[in-house]
């Protein structure tokens, strides 16, 4: 498959990874450095203009890159929200912490497999960022969503000083007002919701800049389904399109006012001073919804990847990763060097002083490699996603070491080997070819559920081929086939 031109490289004059010695980058400053996770829902990874996006206008995050070190190989804990954003804040997998699939999931009473029991809730005794973090004397903020869990079990709850609309929606039921989240009611038809969690956002790095370090989880609904966008950016990207549906100016719009909010929160970390002191790491929670509807109309750009959100294929998992790291990471340097949601925990615990992580986490700190070091030293990176997808995903996981990489599906316990080098888009089945490498993954696939009591689905007794699409919402809805009763 052809290469993507890489953009981002281009504008920074980058080809590849060339950091600077650490030594000529300077110390950690003595004073603890603001730290804001900026976290997209459901981006593809090729979605961005430094991915190779060629219709989506990102200036905004185009800076950033060039000012960053960016990842190509940069993963999501999951294929779908829920368990990929309790990876990021516990620094555990999902299958460790057996939140497997987003809450509260749909039940498919018919399939051949009855899924792996998950929880409605992210467990309140697991560490978290923020907990940890505040044992440091950081303030904590938690704007946009959450989706781990209801009351009792919000982010104030797991260590945040500040919750703005975090609780158990899994995506706005409209992007326009008025809104009914947790401390974010009312507004009108005329209020969009990224232009509100961004005055929100700006009005927080205002008050607590002048306090002493924070971190910021600012966690968007965009570019979540449904595609809403403000208008008058849907007529320009229908203009540029010449009135084609596809690429779709309304998943471009909502691009763009996400990519806007990066700016205003640059100007507001600008405005009270702490731009210096601020490290920004701009990532998504899982692949992009690949199509849509029955003409299967595409939506995100998942790049040269295979598949999309709710699939272990890389399009599912493979994500935008970037990290601002002022006087320390080297503008516009690249690098494919495999790196995981899971490391955000304990790296960002090391850039913050804040003491090694619990001894319970399957994150590396990064640390070391950002400030020049040599790369980490991670033979594998592992999946678990016992479930079906409403996208179309069956039960399977997935094991990557090295260019290899293995998916085991657990329906019919067949297994699909690619060579990531060679095959980005995972066209190429090598598990008949390279037999021996295939079962050698397996077993150490097999082996890693074993030791984080992994759960896996279980034949169904009531598998009916008839039934297999029905599905059972959580409100007790169900259709053959149809649109899910809440999104995940």
């Amino acid at each position: 498959m052809p290469t993507r031109r890489d953009f981002c490289a281009q504008l920074a004059g980058v080809t590849g990874l060339a950091l600077a010695p650490a030594a000529l980058r300077g110390a950690m400053p003595k004073q603890k450095p603001n730290i804001v996770v900026f976290l997209i829902d459901d981006m593809g990874w090729g979605d961005l203009e430094c991915y190779g996006d060629k219709f989506h206008r990102t200036p905004n995050i185009n800076q950033l890159a060039r000012e960053s070190i960016r990842f190509t190989n940069g993963y999501a804990g999951a294929p779908v929200c829920s368990p990929s954003r309790a990876a990021i804040l516990t620094g555990q997998a999902p299958a460790r912490l057996q939140l497997t699939q987003w809450i509260p999931g749909t039940f498919y009473p018919h399939k051949k497999m009855l899924e792996a029991p998950t929880p409605k809730h992210l467990d309140l005794s697991v560490p978290t960022i923020a907990r940890l973090l505040k044992k440091s004397g950081y303030q904590t903020a938690a704007i946009g969503k959450w989706h781990l869990g209801g009351e009792g079990y919000l982010p104030e709850d797991f260590g945040f000083d500040v919750n703005v609309a975090g609780d158990n929606h899994g995506h706005p039921p409209s992007y326009f007002g008025p809104f009914h989240f947790h401390n974010l009611t009312g507004y009108t038809p005329d209020n969009y919701l990224t232009d509100v969690l961004t005055t929100k956002m700006d009005e927080y790095v205002q008050d607590a800049a002048q306090k002493g370090p924070f971190f910021l989880y600012m966690a968007e609904y965009s570019v979540h389904l449904p595609l809403q966008a403000k208008q008058e950016m849907i007529e320009e990207y229908r203009r540029l399109n010449e009135g084609k549906d596809e690429p779709d100016p309304t998943y471009a719009a909502m691009i763009e006012s996400t990519d806007i909010s990066l700016a205003s929160l640059r100007k507001s970390l600008e405005k009270a001073g702490v731009a210096d002191n601020t490290i920004i790491i701009l990532t998504s929670d899982n692949g992009g919804v690949g199509f849509q509807g029955r003409r299967l109309h595409r939506i995100a750009d998942n790049g040269p990847y295979r598949a999309g959100k709710g699939f272990l294929y890389e399009g599912g998992i493979r994500e935008p990763f970037m990290v601002y790291w002022p006087g320390v990471t080297q503008a516009g340097s690249v690098s494919d060097v495999p790196v995981s949601a899971l490391d955000l925990m304990p790296t960002i615990l090391q850039m913050a002083g804040a003491g090694a992580p619990p001894e319970q986490h399957d994150g590396l700190d990064l640390t070391p490699f950002l400030r020049g070091g040599p790369a980490p030293d991670r033979d594998t990176l592992y999946w678990h996603y016992p479930h079906y997808s409403d996208q179309g995903g069956t039960p399977s996981g997935a094991i990557r070491e090295g260019d290899w990489k293995l998916i085991e599906f657990f329906e019919d316990n067949h297994l699909e080997l690619y060579n990531l080098a060679l095959d980005p888009g995972e066209q190429y089945n090598f598990a008949s070819t390279y037999q021996d490498k295939a079962y050698l993954l397996r077993e150490k696939l097999v082996a890693w559920r074993e030791s984080i009591h992994a759960v896996m689905p279980t034949p169904n007794p009531g598998y009916n081929p008839e039934l297999a699409n029905l599905r059972v919402g959580p409100a007790g809805c169900s259709w053959l086939p149809g649109p899910a009763c809440v999104e995940d």
